[in-house]
């Protein structure tokens, strides 16, 4: 039977969430904090379940990411993962790392942005190539995270896919892998937006590597 390993990525592989992270690293100290002023009140609904996850994201990324070229984008998430390295939980990569050597498929499944999730693993440092992108056949490691729609070579600021967060991530591997009964499942995860993929696994792990 095909063995299929799929991850959580914010702290269930990093000690840290990437996207407060990220914004951090690409716009600076202090505009992070101005735009994290401006949406607090909407975190705050979304912590309480008053307002969609999907939503208070997607206005946050909007706020610092709409209108820049998709090439400088890229180049500050692999700027971003390669300089961030420190963030990664040895433990879970070692795991990771088991787990290919093992000839199982690994699927990172997260609802960061792939585009900086991806470079994290792209990497012959930590041994984990080779690596695919998301409805490659039968990829040793892929990521499957939230896309971003992209217009003319800039960023919308929208999202092109679903949050993959809370039940989309089951959804997600499904889409790639829909013959449930011919894989066993085993899933690393560490918050309620994880809740859904450990239910579905056949084999769950909560806040695995800590």
């Amino acid at each position: 039977m095909k063995q299929i390993v799929a991850s959580d990525f914010d702290g269930t592989l990093t000690t840290k969430d990437t996207l407060i992270e990220f914004i951090r690293y690409a716009c600076g100290t202090g505009a992070f904090v101005k735009g994290f002023l401006r949406y607090a009140h909407l975190l705050v609904l979304m912590k309480f379940g008053l307002y969609p996850n999907w939503k208070a994201k997607q206005k946050m990324f909007a706020h610092f990411f709409e209108g820049m070229k998709i090439e400088d984008f890229d180049s500050l998430c692999q700027c971003f993962a390669h300089d961030n390295q420190h963030l990664l939980r040895p433990k879970g990569i070692e795991a990771i790392r088991q787990a290919l050597d093992k000839g199982s498929e690994v699927l990172i499944v997260s609802a960061s942005i792939d585009n900086w999730v991806r470079p994290f693993f792209n990497t012959k440092a930590l041994g984990l190539c080779p690596f695919a992108t998301e409805g490659t056949q039968e990829p040793s490691l892929c990521v499957v995270g939230t896309q971003i729609e992209i217009k003319d070579g800039l960023l919308t600021g929208r999202f092109l896919t679903k949050n993959c967060y809370g039940q989309e991530k089951a959804n997600r591997i499904l889409a790639l892998y829909p013959n449930r009964s011919e894989y066993h499942l085993t899933a690393y995860g560490d918050s309620r937006g994880d809740k859904e993929l450990l239910a579905f696994a056949d084999e769950s792990h909560y806040k695995p590597f800590r």
